[in-house]
């Protein structure tokens, strides 16, 4: 390990299934650079103990407690940059990177990305194309809003991510259940969002997402993958596709709309995930959040184009203008395997191999419950990741891979509505040993 006295401080490591390829890259550019790389972690270390210098296992959802733990590295070593790619932490991670004085996305950055009715008021009032809007504390404002607004709209929480408790509702009697839904699940995100839902115009067309790393305010487009959804009404996602030369990252006002925003929002220096609907009137933000994609998105990309998202993470970090040029011209996506009903997971095997297989995974233990929104989100038993050298392939070697795959489960009773939301698989900072 290093014995430089200068550090890179990462807030959360993430699971290894999702994040390890971020770690182990961040980690070697870190080493390189002359840094030590210095974790504080929800649960005790495992697979971390490879990448990290050190690790200090804290309660980080308590943020005073991460702050504290935080100032105490600082005081014995000197704190030259932080990463967060934990969407929860990106706040604290963003007032500690102000008050150490490294580069980060900005305070006022990271709030227009956690709180959707922030930016979607900012954005508006920036001159972008945005949706109609409304914040409704109650069912009688989302009827109101939503009479205004019209139908069909879409109802989500304040601040949540993986499109958890986002439901179209295309009448009054739907809204009755999509603000319930939603205001339910904004019960287990940040205290200060909690309750209420925001009531918005549906934006029709496709829709994608963009990675970008931002260097003293210059947005560098690293990623773009399309999007697969399902779970009609919810917006459960299903799938992605990175292209290395998508005609998108050469679209002027897709880009324009994108630097755009982040300069609305004022944010800075750091790694972000746009979403965006492509409408008939141009290209609309959806939301940008303060940190990596996650799906595995930015792994795809890194296959795909050659990009490292872990060695551009730790550049913009230490202030430096990461080099994102395209190394590789391939196209490469995941697909999610999710059950048709609620269940309980006996267990689930995958295929050792298939055309353009890049790697597979069961992403739940025996024993484990499944639910489908708005029960619970995220319920996948399992992943696919293939290559190809065109779009039309890749979905087809996707759809051959994940044809493989066998789940042996068991049935069980979908919740009642109002019961308490459970947090999806996978989401958890959870690790096995």
């Amino acid at each position: 390990m290093n014995d430089s006295q200068s550090v890179l401080l990462v807030i959360g490591s993430g699971l290894k299934l999702y994040r390890e390829y971020l770690v182990r890259s961040a980690a070697a550019r870190a080493h390189a650079a002359g840094h030590r790389l210095v974790l504080i972690n929800n649960l005790q270390p495992t697979w971390q103990h490879e990448y990290f210098d050190e690790i200090t296992v804290v309660n980080v959802f308590d943020h005073d407690l991460l702050g504290r733990t935080a100032r105490g590295i600082a005081s014995r070593y000197t704190v030259v940059g932080i990463l967060c790619w934990d969407e929860p932490l990106v706040m604290p991670a963003a007032e500690l990177a102000a008050e150490f004085g490294v580069p980060g996305l900005s305070i006022p950055g990271v709030r227009g990305c956690r709180d959707k009715y922030s930016a979607r008021t900012r954005l508006t009032a920036g001159g972008l194309l945005q949706p109609g809007f409304a914040m409704a504390a109650d069912l009688s404002e989302a009827r109101s809003a939503a009479e205004r607004i019209g139908y069909p709209v879409v109802v989500k929480p304040r601040a949540l991510g993986a499109s958890m408790g986002v439901v179209l509702a295309r009448d009054e009697r739907e809204l009755v259940e999509a603000f319930q839904v939603a205001s339910d699940a904004s019960l287990v995100g940040d205290e200060p969002f909690r309750g209420g839902a925001i009531v918005e115009e549906y934006a029709v067309g496709p829709e994608i997402s963009i990675d970008s790393a931002l260097h003293k305010g210059e947005c560098l487009p690293m990623f773009i993958a399309r999007k697969r959804t399902g779970s009609h009404p919810y917006f459960e996602e299903t799938g992605h596709v990175v292209h290395a030369h998508d005609p998108l990252l050469k679209d002027r006002e897709l880009l324009d709309t994108l630097a755009e925003a982040h300069r609305v929002l004022g944010i800075e220096d750091g790694i972000t995930h746009a979403e965006v609907r492509l409408t008939e009137r141009g290209p609309l933000i959806i939301e940008i959040n303060g940190r990596v994609g996650g799906d595995l998105i930015p792994f795809l990309g890194m296959i795909a184009t050659g990009i490292d998202p872990g060695e551009v993470m730790v550049d913009v970090a230490l202030g430096q203008r990461p080099d994102t040029a395209r190394l590789r011209a391939g196209v490469v996506g995941i697909r999610f395997g999710y059950p048709d009903h609620d269940c309980l997971v006996r267990a689930v095997h995958v295929p050792e191999d298939a055309p353009g297989l890049v790697t597979v995974s069961a992403m739940v233990a025996p024993g484990t419950t499944l639910r489908l929104p708005p029960g619970g989100y995220i319920a996948r038993h399992s992943f696919v990741v293939c290559q190809a050298d065109d779009v039309t392939t890749c979905e087809e070697r996707l759809t051959t891979a994940s044809a493989m795959i066998v789940v042996d489960a068991d049935e069980i009773a979908r919740k009642s509505p109002g019961s308490v939301l459970e947090m999806p698989t996978g989401l958890l900072d959870v690790d096995a040993s």
